[in-house]
């Protein structure tokens, strides 16, 4: 069964100790939102967690996440990068880990327990989280305000019926006074057609010997994203200069030792705040049709 993601009880705690003489102010001012242009591939990309394709290659890629919460410089390099065609989404991760380690091999178990990285897509209505760890077990959840529910007819579609064992309210982590009310969250929604695969620079969970990192590679069909599309009437697959809103982190067992004030958790827009749950502070994905890696 999909659990709630611990950051729920834990997340607070956090916030208040990582950064507590910086506060979380709502909205989070545009200046500090992330913006990014994703091009379109060149040509069909084989999901293998390599990310050596020349689109990869040629790929613009995020600045190196930082803290959260604070902002501060990660011990760790992590980068991401969105490419997409007229089927697919796509993002890669690349990950500095000197010791990779995973443990959990089921589906949608609390991968947040293991290191992770994340990856959130918003829609009007509501949005949808994805996580992966280095064996590749994934965890994804599906959000809805609930002032949208029966307004949207969203209760009208049997993946979002509320009465499901897994289905559940959702006050969010860091951040519980939402402007927009409560959501609830769909722990047994899958996205259809998702692809994703993982490598591992190095030897997995041999303490050992020193690792470089690892690599992940998702492709999200365009074809399942017809409720996060519909809130706003999007198109599938985005027009030339359309705009999304995605988020990217990285979740650490570990933390590095002080001073540093690492919350655990880095991003690449940070906001105030240990908590992915706020589409508001999602960074602003533009798409281009200009074609990369040909």
């Amino acid at each position: 069964m999909k659990t709630l993601h611990f950051t729920y009880l834990i997340g607070i705690l956090f916030t208040m100790s990582a950064d507590a003489e910086k506060p979380f102010a709502f909205p989070w001012p545009e200046e500090k939102i992330a913006h990014y242009t994703t091009l379109r591939a060149a040509g069909p990309l084989s999901i293998d967690g390599h990310l050596d394709e020349p689109s990869w290659q040629a790929a613009p890629r995020s600045p190196r996440f930082a803290d959260l919460i604070s902002g501060g410089r990660a011990i760790h390099d992590t980068r991401a990068a969105v490419l997409w065609d007229d089927r697919y989404l796509y993002v890669g991760y690349w990950v500095e880990e000197p010791d990779v380690q995973a443990t959990l091999t089921e589906r949608d178990a609390p991968i947040y327990t293991n290191n992770d990285v994340e990856c959130f897509i918003a829609g009007a209505d509501g949005y949808y989280e994805f996580e992966i760890n280095a064996l590749g077990t994934i965890y994804e959840v599906y959000f809805l305000w609930d002032e949208a529910y029966e307004k949207k007819g969203y209760d009208q579609l049997p993946e979002f019926d509320r009465s499901h064992p897994t289905a559940r309210p959702f006050p969010g982590v860091g951040f519980t006074e939402h402007p927009r009310g409560s959501r609830t969250g769909f722990w047994n929604w899958d996205f259809p057609g998702l692809k994703t695969a993982v490598q591992v620079d190095g030897t997995l969970n041999n303490p050992h010997d020193r690792d470089r990192g690892w690599t992940i590679e998702l492709a999200f069909p365009w074809e399942g994203m017809k409720t996060l599309a519909r809130g706003e009437g999007r198109a599938l697959p985005p027009k030339d200069g359309d705009v999304w809103r995605m988020d990217f982190s990285r979740f650490n067992t570990y933390k590095e030792a002080p001073p540093a004030r690492d919350s655990g958790g880095w991003a690449w827009s940070p906001h105030g705040v240990w908590d992915s749950h706020v589409p508001e502070c999602f960074p602003y994905i533009h798409f281009s049709a200009q074609v990369v890696g040909q």
